[in-house]
């Protein structure tokens, strides 16, 4: 019996093509909601860069944020896994010697680092996240704990980043850019924090995904559910792949498990 399910948000719950929830994914989740399942978020967004939830938001349980740098159940704080201080300092050099924006993503606030064109194509125009707060003085921000970096950067240089990091992981879920969290800041870790938090067993447990960044929490989960457009990695260590998310993906997928 499924007790809870984990969303990732965008191209598993919102489509990248209309960036709204599906209608039918928004009824299943209604229904399952009130059947008693429990509803989480399993996203690389930071908490103030979801603007596409509304339609669902008074049916979240919890969250994964930042790819599981902060997660949080209510009102309470479950887990906070920030990046070390010298691999910050690292990305922030980089930022400046290969010219690349960088959103640095602190506990209380952000700002987008190096700000150019790809900042608008990528973030505004793609994936319509906005409020990235380029004014912000990263000095300020770099006061915070850093619970992420999101350089924009393409694979090779990734590779040439990532091995000057000491305590760090990277994940792609766009093919843009790469998500920056501490060694042990997963979907997967945060998944077995909140159900450790909850007493949920993981048999009773349902995940959502469509990236590389899901990998963790799809092997985790007690059914791990790939969309139609994710990608083969996350595909081959799916239970299902269901359809894409423009295809009621989410729907499908429940109306077999849970509805």
């Amino acid at each position: 019996m499924i007790k809870a399910i984990f969303f990732d948000i965008d191209g598993t719950l919102v489509s990248f093509n209309t960036h709204r929830i599906p209608q039918s994914a928004i009824d299943a989740i209604s229904m399952a909601k009130a059947k008693g399942v429990r509803i989480y978020i399993s996203t690389g967004r930071p908490l103030s860069l979801i603007n596409n939830l509304d339609e669902i938001k008074h049916l979240i349980d919890g969250y994964i944020t930042a790819n599981v740098a902060l997660c949080f159940s209510g009102d309470k704080i479950i887990s906070c896994t920030p990046v070390p201080e010298e691999d910050v300092m690292t990305v922030i050099k980089f930022s400046d010697s290969m010219k690349f924006p960088c959103m640095v993503v602190g506990e209380k606030d952000l700002t987008m680092y190096n700000s150019d064109e790809r900042t608008d194509r990528i973030f505004r125009q793609m994936l319509n996240v906005h409020n990235l707060k380029e004014d912000n003085d990263v000095e300020q921000i770099l006061r915070q704990r850093i619970l992420q970096l999101t350089p924009v950067i393409s694979e090779p240089e990734e590779l040439q980043i990532m091995p000057r990091l000491t305590g760090c992981v990277s994940c792609r879920w766009y093919p843009e850019f790469a998500d920056i969290t501490a060694t042990n800041a997963n979907k997967g870790n945060g998944f077995l924090d909140i159900i450790s938090h909850e007493g949920i067993p993981v048999e009773d447990t349902m995940a959502f995904g469509d990236g590389g960044n899901d990998v963790s929490i799809i092997e985790r989960a007690g059914i791990g559910v790939a969309m139609g457009n994710a990608n083969q990695i996350l595909k081959d260590v799916a239970d299902l792949v269901t359809s894409s998310v423009d295809e009621d993906g989410v729907y499908n997928a429940m109306k077999k498990f849970v509805l």
